[in-house]
């Protein structure tokens, strides 16, 4: 079954992220309607972000390279500190979905053997979130 339309929850305790590849298969009439917890605590729903306002930038940038894609985060490349930092990157190409998961001091960015660069990038911040290329 292909990933229609993912939904991503994160734990306001932890920070640590759920995905739902599949939420118009649930019985909830809508994915603000799941109920996803972690350790007891009720997980929040996190909202698609497209456009850049702070000086930090999130927005995924894909560009071709050999042998697949590269996803970069922001037009400045993000920080990578302890305190803020992407957490993940990933990408929906048809039905495929990848997940590259980064850590403080890593580089914003990560590599997909993708074909082509139609695709959908996500990435999700600790502070800020997540954020898609459209």
């Amino acid at each position: 079954m292909m990933v229609t339309n993912p939904v991503f929850y994160k734990c306001p305790g932890c920070s640590g992220t759920v995905m739902v590849m599949n939420p118009d298969m649930c019985m909830a009439p809508t994915p603000e309607d799941l109920s996803v917890s972690c350790a007891g605590n009720e997980m929040e729903i996190l909202s698609e972000q497209t456009a850049d306002f702070a000086k930090e930038k999130h927005v995924p940038i894909v560009e071709k390279v050999e042998g697949g894609i590269k996803v970069t985060v922001g037009s400045t490349p993000h920080p990578m500190a302890e305190e803020h930092y992407i957490m993940w990157i990933g990408v929906q190409a048809g039905d495929d979905f990848m997940l590259h998961y980064l850590n403080p001091g890593d580089a914003p960015e990560a590599f997909f053997p993708c074909p082509d660069t139609d695709v959908k990038a996500f990435e999700c911040c600790n502070v800020h979130n997540l954020w898609v290329n459209r």
